[in-house]
């Protein structure tokens, strides 16, 4: 997209402009301007210009090779310049920033003030060719996530392996990934063990372990061992490139500073040009003067009032911040909801797999009788390793953490019984692990499974048909969340939990991290009804959930803010915001990056529309020079207000 197309006075970011290989060559535009003001200057200085007469008999005795040399190069690039102009003016009907600056330049070289014509050109074709670097760097950001793409795949075929391109391979084909690959396309392990360097997509610092069932992602790195991999996602429609066109499509999404900004120019740039057209032609025959004079001043407002300054700054800081949280691994789907974040000042949290990683883990171990603690865990776990189920699974992981060696013990007679549990034989003990029904069926009596007041998932484990030992299990917290909901009543936030869970897990959780308030016991639609009435007492409100079951919910809420490790694919529909890691740490960088952000937005406009105010009165009366309104009340001031978005991607996260 070409400087010229966005610094358009009647912006319409819907229009992508010119193609880059249409752009200016603005680099050579300076390096020749900037000569022929050296070398102009230096010959009016030393000889006066040198007259041409003297090298070329048949010239006018009164030109100089300074002159020829400003005439030339004033002509040329002013009417290239103008070239680029008239056609947006011609094409699309509005004024351009290089339509203002040709007739600025063009009409100051047919006042003979050619040194100001020159150097108007001169700082313009140099501030465009930084400006377009500044903006570079925001768009790099994202397209480093597709730049180094692999571009060919390794097929497994019946009895061999075929390079093919990425684009070629279909669903469900079987890839090869070796060490020190990248991985070509979004797939699940389905053989191999290794770990995958995944900063690319989600920003994650360190290597990831992958094993079977577990997904990848394409552009991400395999370290060091090999990998089959089934293709889940076909070339164009990977992680990467979906959320690289969510990034680019989030420039539609404009924030609501984005739009009064295009709002004002509509109404601003015709009445600057009238004013022009007033200062030119009637302040003559008002204010007395040569007319000389008046036209000067009106080229002079004219450049001033250019408002391409916050035309350019303010878009550019909503997609620097955009793409700055894409690198981070937070995907933003416009500005509008940047500027949203700035204003929220409650969040709602979903509980399971959000607050929690909504899986069971085991807390404490309660043995009624004189038995070992350690080894009715031992036994059981060596019991459950032959279990699928959730709760299994914690009991293992538990073992497992605390270094027990349960895969040591002989295992016989396994029978596992759904929705009550599994027995066995380990080390010749008959142990069977489950709920109630399964100790009544093992002939324990009911009054050794009474426990007051217990709110958590209790399982049983009896030893040879001993009383028995009780594992109380709950849905673990994350480990970021306490400082999450610390950080967020820092900066000022309420924080509420809506869950389906009963009321006495939801008021623990919400004790454990200091939560404002909790609501517990919640049908989907009850949580609608919740988050309204949020939105009617306390503003603006975020919704924070896994992207899957809080879809209504997320809908609902002023900003939705999806985990999307538990389904990345859903929680890029359904989210506003997606958090690619699903760490909730982002949630106050995200904040903070939202305020610096419209912070920086609102900074750049006053900064522009001030500078540009003294600046066009002192024009007015006569006191600055055109090519000093070039360099300080247009190009100059564009370059500190993008300058000034470049602090976007130094916050840390």
């Amino acid at each position: 997209m070409s400087q010229h197309a966005r610094k358009s006075l009647l912006v319409d970011n819907k229009s992508e402009g010119l193609d880059r290989s249409e752009r200016a060559p603005w680099v050579f535009i300076a390096v020749v301007l900037g000569s022929t003001i050296i070398v102009s200057s230096l010959l009016d200085w030393l000889v006066g210009g040198v007259p041409l007469g003297f090298v070329l008999p048949l010239v006018n005795e009164s030109a100089t090779v300074s002159k020829l040399l400003y005439y030339g190069s004033i002509i040329t690039f002013g009417a290239y310049i103008g070239y680029l102009g008239l056609r947006e003016l011609i094409l699309k009907r509005r004024f351009s920033v290089e339509f203002l600056m040709s007739v600025a330049s063009l009409g100051a070289a047919s006042l003979h003030l050619l040194f100001e014509g020159a150097t108007v050109l001169f700082l313009y074709s140099l501030a465009e060719h930084f400006e377009g670097y500044i903006e570079d760097r925001a768009r790099r950001a994202v397209e480093k996530l597709s730049k180094y793409m692999p571009e060919e795949a390794t097929v497994i075929e019946t009895a061999s392996e075929k390079k093919v391109n990425v684009k070629q391979v279909r669903s469900g084909t079987t890839i090869l990934v070796k060490p020190g690959e990248k991985i070509p396309l979004d797939g699940v392990v389905i053989d191999g063990s290794s770990y995958v360097d995944q900063s690319l997509v989600t920003g994650e610092s360190v290597p990831v372990w992958k094993r079977k069932s577990d997904a990848v992602f394409a552009g991400t790195l395999n370290t060091d061992g090999v990998l089959k991999v089934e293709v889940v996602k076909e070339a164009g429609q990977t992680l990467v490139s979906r959320i690289e066109r969510l990034v680019t499509q989030s420039r539609k999404r404009k924030a609501d500073v984005e739009r009064l900004v295009d709002r004002f120019a509509h109404i601003y740039v015709p009445i600057i040009v009238a004013l022009a057209f007033f200062t030119a032609f009637l302040m003559p025959r008002i204010a007395g003067g040569p007319a000389e004079t008046w036209i000067y001043r009106a080229l002079i407002l004219l450049v001033i009032s250019c408002p391409s300054a916050f035309i350019i700054s303010v878009p550019a800081t909503f997609f620097t911040a955009t793409a700055t949280a894409a690198r981070k691994g937070v995907i933003i789907k416009g500005g509008i909801y940047i500027e949203k974040m700035d204003k929220v000042r409650t969040i709602v949290f979903d509980k399971t797999g959000t607050l929690t990683l909504g899986r069971p883990a085991v807390k404490e171990v309660n043995c009624l009788s004189q038995g070992n603690d350690k080894r009715a865990l031992t036994y059981a776990a060596a019991l459950e390793q032959y279990s699928h189920h959730p709760l299994a699974e914690s009991i293992v992981r538990k073992a497992t953490e605390l270094g027990l060696e349960f895969q040591k013990l002989n295992v016989a007679d396994v029978k596992e019984f759904p929705g009550e549990g599994i027995t066995g034989r380990v080390n010749g003990c008959r142990v069977s692990v489950g709920g109630e029904e399964l100790m009544k069926r093992e002939g324990l009596s009911p009054e050794f499974l009474d426990v007051e007041n217990e709110k958590h998932t209790r399982v049983y484990v009896s030893i040879d048909q001993c009383t028995p030992p009780i594992f109380c299990l709950v849905d673990e917290v994350r480990s970021d969340a306490a400082e999450v909901v610390k950080a967020l009543k820092v900066s000022g936030t309420q924080t509420v939990i809506l869950t389906g869970d009963r009321t006495d897990v939801a008021k623990e959780v919400a004790k454990e991290l200091s939560v404002d308030k909790f609501y517990a016991e919640l049908l989907p639609e009850e949580k609608l009804k919740i988050v309204g009435r949020l939105k009617a007492e306390q503003g603006l409100v975020a919704m924070v959930g896994d992207g899957i079951n809080d879809a209504p919910a997320l809908a609902a809420s002023d900003v939705g803010i999806a985990l999307g490790s538990g389904g990345v694919d859903v929680a890029l529909e359904s989210a506003d915001i997606v958090l690619v890691r699903s760490e909730l740490t982002k949630i106050p960088y995200l904040q903070r990056l939202s305020k610096l952000a419209v912070k920086i937005a609102r900074q750049n406009i006053a900064a522009s529309l001030g500078v540009k105010l003294v600046l066009g009165a002192l024009g007015f009366l006569g006191l600055i020079p055109l090519w000093f309104a070039v360099a300080a009340g247009d190009d100059g001031v564009t370059l500190l207000l993008l300058v000034n978005t470049l602090r976007l991607p130094n916050l840390k996260a």
